[in-house]
């Protein structure tokens, strides 16, 4: 069934399973490593863990934008198996500590963080080398659906481990990613190197126009999780806890509709529904923050625009917009949003919160995030209109076919 439906879209079966093993290993590595870390902190007792986390997320942030430099020094298959190699070793960090102290932490999530940036970019642009434009919202979906399927099933059963355990199941599973040495895709070749520049990225203005945006949805929606975490355990705990249960199926399922919708109708379109949805969503429990009707609109429209904008703001766009051998910059950079987007909600404090009102930041968050649909209405289409008609005029075909069969097929009778 999978062999037909490669084959119905012109996508090779090796190299679906070399990028989806590949990006399978990368998406899951860090949920791995950030339960690692949890457990590290509470069993050593550690209350203030800003310093650990900021670490973290800002190592990814500043590693994937060397990474996206030192590729081009090396050939692009062996500076990721070199890039896996390393995510093993660090994994085992943690074993070579006895006590741990937030500054001993904070040189452990540096490193995991150092481990997982520096190949990302590498990483991503593989993906858009191995996929056709036309294709790679399906592919993407797919690959994305079964990480976020299969994450909670390894989370929990590692969760329960010990430190010593859950160091060396982090290494091996890292390690199976070398499993694309013996995979090597079909359909790519080390792109050659071209002179980018990071501020020629920024100067490219469809880029700015999707970056913009996905910042300012970053920015609101993380800074709004962190009211809304305090809104809700403090009125209404049950509905906090379904909270964390909704969001991520409908997101999970959602990323695959919004695979096959940004093949089909363009990813601009898709994009700019999400946004929609969530300022109309946002404005909805601003007027009504005490109905848990406007609450369970708003988990599931979070959950949507979460999944579309995962897919596109993470693996689609940044490719789409790109050209061989500089695409890992373009990547380095749209990801940026998205990790920094994890520091927000750990400083804002319980005072900060009291402080405002859930009417006025509930309205302000749809405020903002309608203001992020400015720039892409100037955004360009990042899939070609060609591809858009080709597709349109195949399907058109394939029901004319069908209806001349059943056309015929009653006559016959």
């Amino acid at each position: 069934m999978l062999h037909k439906f490669l084959r119905d879209f012109g996508i090779d079966r090796r190299d679906f399973l070399v990028i989806c093993g590949l990006l399978f290993n990368v998406f899951t590595w860090p949920i791995l490593l950030t339960t690692l870390m949890e457990q590290t902190i509470s069993s050593n007792l550690i209350t203030d863990d800003l310093v650990i986390w900021v670490a973290f997320y800002v190592s990814i942030i500043v590693f994937s934008i060397i990474g996206s430099v030192l590729s081009k020094r090396f050939n692009g298959l062996k500076f990721l198996y070199s890039w896996i190699i390393l995510g093993a070793i660090a994994s085992l960090s943690p074993v070579l500590v006895n006590n741990f102290t937030v500054i001993h932490l904070a040189v452990v999530s540096t490193l995991f963080g150092a481990s997982f940036g520096l190949g990302m970019p590498s990483c991503l642009a593989l993906f858009t080398e191995t996929t056709k434009i036309e294709n790679r919202g399906r592919v993407g979906g797919i690959i994305f659906l079964i990480a976020n399927i299969s994450a909670p099933i390894l989370a929990v059963p590692f969760s329960g481990l010990s430190l010593t355990a859950q160091s060396v199941i982090c290494a091996i599973w890292r390690g199976t990613g070398l499993s694309v040495y013996f995979l090597k895709p079909k359909n790519y070749d080390s792109p050659k190197v071209t002179k980018t520049s990071f501020v020629s990225v920024l100067r490219d203005r469809p880029f700015l126009l999707y970056f913009v945006a996905w910042l300012m949805f970053c920015l609101v929606d993380r800074f709004e999780v962190a009211i809304i975490d305090y809104f809700l355990n403090i009125s209404n705990k049950e509905l906090f806890n379904i909270m964390g249960l909704i969001e991520p199926v409908v997101a999970t399922f959602f990323i695959l509709i919004a695979g096959f919708m940004c093949d089909w109708i363009g990813r601009k379109k898709i994009v700019l529904s999400g946004f929609v949805a969530l300022g109309v969503a946002y404005a909805i429990i601003g007027f009504l923050p005490h109905s848990d009707l406007s609450w369970y609109l708003y988990f599931a429209v979070d959950g949507m625009a979460w999944g579309i904008f995962y897919l596109t703001f993470v693996l689609i766009l940044w490719g789409d917009l790109s050209h061989s051998g500089s695409r890992e910059k373009y990547y380095a950079l749209g990801s940026i949003p998205y990790f920094i987007s994890y520091v927000i909600p750990r400083f804002v404090t319980d005072s900060f919160v009291e402080g405002i009102g859930s009417y006025a930041a509930f309205s302000l968050a749809s405020f903002f995030i309608f203001v992020a649909v400015m720039p892409l209405v100037f955004a360009p289409e990042t899939l070609p209109e060609k591809k858009m008609e080709l597709r349109r005029l195949r399907s058109f075909a394939e029901d004319a076919k069908k209806a001349k069969e059943k056309y015929e097929r009653k006559m016959g009778k």
